[in-house]
């Protein structure tokens, strides 16, 4: 058996699955902080109709 049947032409992917399944930091960041945003603007809202509901 000679080496010539193992090789890999694109190298070892096993160090690329690791990155590909993390997300980038900031893709991260944003998501929480439109998260936030959304459900305060959801709360405010909701507060704003409940409000205006009894009037």
């Amino acid at each position: 058996m000679s080496d010539s049947e193992n090789f890999d032409p694109l190298g070892s992917t096993k160090k690329y699955e690791a990155q590909e399944r993390k997300f980038p930091r900031g893709v991260v960041i944003r998501l929480f902080a439109y998260l936030i945003a959304g459900h305060v603007f959801a709360a405010f809202l909701y507060l704003l109709f409940a409000v205006a509901g009894k009037g």
